[in-house]
């Protein structure tokens, strides 16, 4: 195992760094693993403009725009309707339960695997404004999937999903329309839980299944590393883009050139004793 991966997970495990998960965790179990997957999936169902093509929130806005949010609503959550099969990296995550985990993606596996192991914790997730009268960021539920007013600072963990969950009941933002109030306001925090920023403060994030080559997802995660204990860790492989190395050196992010197989392995020795 690679010494650096093997020092950023025991971190994880001492509550020193914060898991912040991308889409390619959700394809450890056989999900949506990308916004161009996703992408491809809204494409399938409703034809969009050329401009719109291969970009996961210019296309959901397009189906909103002409089809209406409902039809957009209902292509999102088939897409994530399917059931996926084991995921280690989630399965890890409930086990070792950080005091915050960020869980940038839809898919509802992360918290499948908490309800499996047990244990106190909750959810705050980002929501969407479209429909909504009052000024609402986010809403929290308990490990029950009940909601309450806010994130319980007594909750062991807290997972925070600030796109929101493509599940019935849920909200989620992905549209354009969607971004651009969040976008306005993220700068100074003000759609950031309370509690997700209290409990990231002298704490870094370790990124698994990242990538920082889209504006929407650098500007979330920068905003979501604002103010923290810095020490960031990223694992990914392979060639960056260019705005991918400058995101990185803004941040201090520390790379681990090494695929996600690479944190299965580690984990899976973990669990072995190996």
């Amino acid at each position: 195992m690679s010494a650096a991966l093997e020092q950023a997970l025991g971190a994880v495990r001492e509550g020193r760094l914060l898991p912040y998960l991308g889409p390619e965790v959700a394809g450890l179990g056989g999900g949506i693993a990308s916004p161009e997957a996703l992408c491809t999936e809204i494409e399938a169902s409703v034809r969009v403009p050329k401009r719109a093509q291969g970009n996961l929130w210019s296309a959901a806005q397009f189906v909103e725009s002409r089809r209406f949010r409902a039809t957009l609503e209902v292509i999102i959550r088939q897409a994530f309707a399917e059931p996926t099969g084991p995921n280690p990296v989630h399965d890890w995550i409930a086990r070792v339960q950080p005091p915050l985990v960020v869980d940038a993606w839809y898919d509802a596996g992360l918290l499948e695997a908490c309800r499996a192991a047990g244990g106190a914790w909750g959810l705050v997730q980002g929501v969407s404004r479209n429909g909504e009268w009052a000024e609402i960021w986010h809403r929290a539920y308990d490990a029950g999937g009940a909601l309450v007013g806010e994130a319980d600072p007594a909750w062991p963990m807290l997972v925070y999903k600030p796109h929101g969950m493509a599940l019935p009941g849920h909200s989620f933002l992905i549209s354009d329309s969607d971004y651009v109030e969040v976008l306005t306001e993220i700068d100074i925090q003000t759609p950031i839980p309370e509690e997700v920023q209290n409990r990231r403060t002298g704490r870094g994030f370790l990124f698994l299944g990242c990538r920082f080559d889209d504006q929407m997802l650098r500007t979330y995660a920068r905003q979501i590393a604002k103010r923290s204990g810095g020490g960031h860790v990223a694992v990914i492989a392979g060639e960056l883009t260019r705005m991918e190395r400058l995101f990185l050196e803004e941040l201090g992010i520390e790379r681990i050139d090494l695929p996600l197989a690479a944190v299965v392995e580690a984990l899976g020795a973990e669990v072995s004793g190996v």
